[in-house]
């Protein structure tokens, strides 16, 4: 399976550590080169992190055609190359972004649902207490 994956989604999966999971639920995971630009920003929480991991997974889009200008730029990226690679998920945790891809037959899947399927595959024993990491967090 191919995974798509967006900032706000990777960032929360970094907060709680369990960025590793995606791989293992998806086998392919892949982020848009804005995606990577915008999580990998040295002013950003987790960078470091993100940058390492997404470094090897970073694809251009081909179309240079931004989605709708009240997403941003790694949001339209990213169901761009949803399309392109004709992926099976889009992770994404931002609500206008969700409900614009979902308008185009984009499967969505947020944070909290990488996190119920990787409870249900035995990847992760509890999930509250990331829950709550990820609610201190903001």
């Amino acid at each position: 399976m191919i995974l798509i994956a967006d900032s706000s989604a990777l960032i929360a999966l970094a907060v709680v550590d369990k960025l590793d999971i995606l791989e293992a639920l998806f086998g392919e995971v892949y982020v848009p080169r804005a995606v990577y630009d915008e999580v990998s920003q040295q002013s950003k929480g987790e960078s470091e992190k993100l940058a390492l991991y997404c470094k090897d997974k970073v694809l251009d889009i081909t179309s240079e055609v931004n989605l709708n200008i009240s997403l941003g730029i790694g949001e339209s990226e990213a169901i761009i190359l949803y399309k392109e690679k004709s992926a099976d998920f889009l992770l994404c945790d931002d609500k206008k972004a969700k409900k614009f891809a979902q308008t185009f037959g984009v499967n969505v899947i947020g944070s909290l649902g990488i996190l119920l399927k990787a409870k249900e595959n035995k990847l992760i024993l509890e999930i509250s207490p990331l829950i709550e990491k990820l609610r201190v967090s903001q």
